[in-house]
């Protein structure tokens, strides 16, 4: 049952055994459990590994089994953390095998017509007016960086509209820090009660465009996007981009929700966190979170006033103390 936890069935045992007869030695355990000594030592070991015994106050020498709801509840908080570590890498990794196969792609189907590069920012914009009179399904997009362009916002209202008036679905992710921009939270409200949806993560890869699953449209650069972009219409490379969209739409918060942890940190808190345990600057973490200098550092000191850290490596090592990380 807890093998999930990393406890086979005979360290199980001996876990609920000891619940049950804390006083109760290794014979005693091996008698009433039907094992033998070697494995209840074994056992006794890994549970000691996995602070589910610690030493009596009394009796140095001998081991008291943890509260489950204490010592259970922490590996479990361990696992689920580890799980949200693959979550990211699997992320990650979805974003890589794309920009892989995007540049193979791109060698073996030019002759195909499957990818087409767009010089500058004028250039995007025209063919993103003709995608969107072309759509007639579903429109995807990322929009990183937090604050839109007032012109960038201008052009879209109205193709937005006429789409979702066709009978497009448009599913939009901002990061997070789009809320701390008045245009912009008015835009996102504004296309959600249109029909759209809107969603936000703290961080996003890169800027996306993908139109009824067809055609997509990455950056040349996405340090830059004011480069041009790179339209794609080979099926393996789209496919994989829509299972990204995806896979980023079911972790983020959508708009008008307020999501926060079991510790009471939001999706911007615990991201800059994990950031800061990755050595990131305050001036990474902003552009990473697409923040402003100062955000980032008040939101740092208030996280180390909640910790009650007098450092960053304090607060940093405090938190993964907490479960926080």
């Amino acid at each position: 049952m807890l093998d999930p936890l990393g406890l086979d069935s005979s360290t199980e045992d001996v876990y609920r055994a000891l619940l049950q007869h804390p006083d109760w030695g290794v014979c005693d355990l091996a008698a009433h459990l039907g094992l033998t000594e070697e494995i209840v030592r074994g056992a006794l070991d890994l549970l000691a590994d996995m602070a589910l015994l610690r030493p009596s106050q009394n009796h140095p020498s001998l081991f008291r089994p943890v509260r489950p709801e204490v010592g259970l509840a922490s590996l479990l908080a361990r696992s689920e953390r580890e799980l949200q570590r693959r979550q990211r890498e699997i992320a990650d990794t979805c974003a890589a095998i794309a920009a892989i196969a995007l540049e193979y792609e791109a060698v073996r189907d030019r002759e195909r017509g499957s990818f087409e590069r767009l010089e500058g920012l004028d250039r995007v914009r025209a063919r993103l007016e003709e995608l969107a009179y072309e759509a007639q399904d579903e429109c995807m997009s990322f929009m990183p960086g937090g604050a839109q362009t007032p012109d960038a916002m201008e052009a879209s209202e109205p193709l937005d509209q006429l789409a979702i008036a066709r009978g497009v679905l448009i599913r939009t992710i901002y990061q997070d820090s789009f809320r701390n921009d008045a245009d912009t939270l008015r835009y996102a409200q504004w296309l959600t009660a249109l029909g759209g949806q809107t969603r936000s993560t703290p961080t996003l890869p890169m800027s996306l465009l993908i139109v009824d699953r067809t055609v997509a449209m990455v950056p040349l650069d996405p340090a830059d996007p004011r480069l041009g972009a790179m339209e794609v219409s080979a099926v393996g490379i789209v496919a994989a981009l829509c299972a990204l969209f995806e896979q980023v739409w079911a972790g983020a918060v959508p708009f008008g929700e307020t999501r926060v942890n079991e510790h009471g940190l939001s999706p911007v808190e615990h991201e800059l966190l994990r950031l800061l345990m990755d050595g990131q600057t305050d001036e990474g973490a902003a552009r990473r979170l697409g923040l402003s200098l100062r955000t980032v550092r008040r939101s740092m000191s208030s996280l180390m006033t909640r910790l009650g850290a007098r450092s960053r490596f304090q607060a940093g090592a405090m938190a993964v103390q907490r479960g926080w990380l």
